[in-house]
């Protein structure tokens, strides 16, 4: 399997299409939504995961440019600063994938940067700013 995480920008016209659907349905992909919003003007921006054959995912992609949608490949480095870090564990009680978890009878926040799906609720929630997220944005060819 290949798996990828993705940033897709819908234009306004593409905003009301099954186009997620149709990435399953035509081209036997699976996917896990970390982020989406629609935009004032009715453009779309969804983060995602994205996993199937590599033939059947580059297929997928192709098919996503084909209709007008920008496709970005996402690479993330998320940290977090220790030193600014007082261990209050409120990052875990929104991470998604355990990324982020209490040790206990310690009570230190772990974090597993292996699990970390780059949905950035924890940068979001951290009331020291210790959680950092740096994007690396490349276009998929």
């Amino acid at each position: 399997m290949y798996s990828k995480m993705v940033s897709l920008r819908f234009p306004k016209s593409n905003v009301n299409e099954p186009i997620i659907a149709n990435l399953v349905k035509k081209f036997d992909l699976t996917f896990n939504i970390l982020k989406a919003t629609i935009y004032p003007r009715k453009e779309g921006l969804v983060v995602m995961e994205l996993t199937g054959h590599r033939k059947n995912y580059q297929q997928g992609v192709r098919y996503l440019k084909g209709i007008g949608i920008k496709v970005e490949n996402i690479g993330q480095d998320i940290r977090r600063d220790d030193d600014k870090c007082y261990q209050c564990g409120a990052c875990t009680a929104v991470c998604p994938t355990g990324a982020l978890s209490i040790q206990r009878p310690e009570m230190a926040v772990i974090f597993e940067k292996d699990k970390c799906s780059a949905c950035e609720l924890c940068v979001l929630t951290c009331p020291a700013l210790a959680m950092e997220t740096k994007f690396d944005k490349t276009l998929l060819s």
